[in-house]
């Protein structure tokens, strides 16, 4: 069973969710960006993902053993949620849930992603790192 891999925005899919994301990235310190997630997957304040990003999403997916989904705050199972807020986790993040009985595990925080600096291949090293894809893996 592929492991999943959730990466959640802080940011709301609604309208009014991507004006007040422009607003925070328009006014956020270099240092402290809006949603760090959002730059590595769309750059920043796109509407659509950049091709860095689909290239990874599509080595992702050819791995065959890693699915990715990818959410904002307000289309987040109850589930999700709740684990988030139990653990007292910031957003953006990524999650990882391999369907085993151990629920959801902490990939990588907010700062980890921050770290990437809108980079997709930095990300996938970060995940490299902490193990989710092997060294000989194609990504």
């Amino acid at each position: 069973m592929p492991t999943t891999l959730y990466i959640l925005y802080n940011a709301n899919a609604s309208v009014m969710g991507k004006l007040n994301y422009g607003y925070r990235k328009l006014t956020a310190a270099k240092d402290q960006p809006a949603c760090a997630a959002c730059d590595i997957t769309h750059g920043g304040l796109h509407l659509d993902e950049t091709a860095e990003w689909k290239k990874v999403k599509e080595d992702i997916a050819g791995s065959g053993n890693v699915e990715l989904k990818q959410l904002h705050r307000d289309e987040m199972g109850a589930e999700i949620k709740q684990y988030v807020e139990s653990k007292g986790l910031r957003y953006p993040m990524v999650l990882a849930d391999d369907g085993q009985r151990a629920g959801y595990k902490l990939v990588l925080e907010s700062d980890e992603l921050s770290a990437c600096g809108g980079n997709a291949q930095h990300f996938v090293q970060k995940l490299r790192d902490k193990g989710v894809f092997s060294d000989s893996s194609s990504l």
